[in-house]
């Protein structure tokens, strides 16, 4: 076993703890679902996973504009060959939606479950690493960063989930390592260049003229609650004719956030700043990714955010938590 930051990585997930007579239910779970820092994370991506499974399950994906369409849509603006691939696949899935809809479904259980279950935390990482790779090309369109005109905005969940996904899952693989398959010098770098491209993103025209924030507020974050439209409408109206210098501060805000981190200066109070800046994309600008609308498939890219910062927090030795 090697620890960090006082939190044990054991080598192997296959350890059992088992029910001893007496014992509360509570104890029980927390020693099996989060008896260190890397199993309580996995706990939290296979919650994920299966939520969003269980979001593929709902009515409206099964209606004839549920996810076929969804899929169809990303391919607009694409680069020929990404908008071909995607207009093949929902073409293919269009033949049979209601199974196809149902395999997608499936699979994601498949992992959350697995991944809960402890002996098999290995065999699910490995299908959500493939799983991943498939939602983001066709299901996510790569966070439309390939688009000549990008529309991807940090406030609406770019550069996906799906990528996220991947990231977290080879952090968290059972190794000896910290970090697991990227170690942690690899874990940093992955999260500059997220935030890095977070801070290009913010300062694109389509994300930093002075009406666009209020706008996309305004036209695409979902609700689904009557509270929820409130606040995404104040938001809205604070921001409009001031998108320009607030697309700046969040550009300075996203690329500090990445470099600090990543040289391990401060550490801790701007991953704080990473988990808080996401917790408001997530209600203004993600709409809790449309869950209650009944209409969205996964909770979008924000608590994958969060659940990141939290495996980097994991692996900052004690010496720079004190430090900070």
């Amino acid at each position: 076993m090697s620890t960090v930051a006082g939190s044990t990585f054991p080598a192997a997930a296959s350890a059992r703890p088992r029910r001893i007579p007496g014992r509360s239910i509570g104890a029980w779970a927390r020693s099996y679902f989060a008896s260190d820092a890397r199993r309580a994370i996995v706990t939290a991506l296979g919650a994920l996973w299966l939520l969003d499974g269980l979001l593929q399950l709902q009515p409206y994906m099964y209606s004839a504009g549920g996810f076929v369409s969804l899929i169809r849509e990303g391919a607009s603006g694409q680069p020929q060959w990404l908008a071909a691939s995607i207009g093949w696949a929902s073409n293919l899935f269009a033949q049979d939606p209601a199974l196809w809809n149902t395999a997608f479904a499936v699979i994601q259980i498949a992992i959350g479950v697995g991944l809960l279950y402890r002996p098999t935390v290995k065999p699910a990482l490995a299908l959500s690493f493939a799983w991943a790779l498939v939602v983001w090309w066709v299901g996510e369109a790569f966070g439309f960063l390939l688009m000549q005109m990008t529309s991807a905005s940090p406030l609406t969940g770019a550069p996906g989930a799906a990528v996220l996904y991947l990231l977290i899952a080879a952090a968290v693989w059972p190794a000896r390592r910290p970090g697991g398959l990227l170690g942690v010098r690899g874990l940093r770098w992955a999260w500059a260049a997220l935030w890095l491209m977070s801070a290009w993103l913010w300062l694109q025209f389509q994300n930093s003229s002075p009406d666009m924030i209020s706008g996309r507020i305004n036209a695409e974050a979902p609700s689904g609650m009557a509270w929820l439209a409130s606040v995404q409408h104040w938001a809205a109206g604070a921001a409009a004719g001031n998108g320009l210098w607030i697309a700046l501060l969040l550009a300075a805000a996203s690329a500090a956030i990445g470099v600090a981190v990543a040289a391990g200066w401060h550490p801790r109070p701007f991953l704080a700043a990473a988990i808080a800046l996401n917790v408001v994309y997530w209600v203004v600008g993600q709409g809790f990714g449309g869950i209650f609308t009944g209409q969205g498939t996964d909770p979008n890219a924000a608590p994958l955010f969060i659940l990141l910062a939290l495996v980097v927090y994991t692996l900052i030795p004690r010496r720079a938590c004190q430090q900070s």
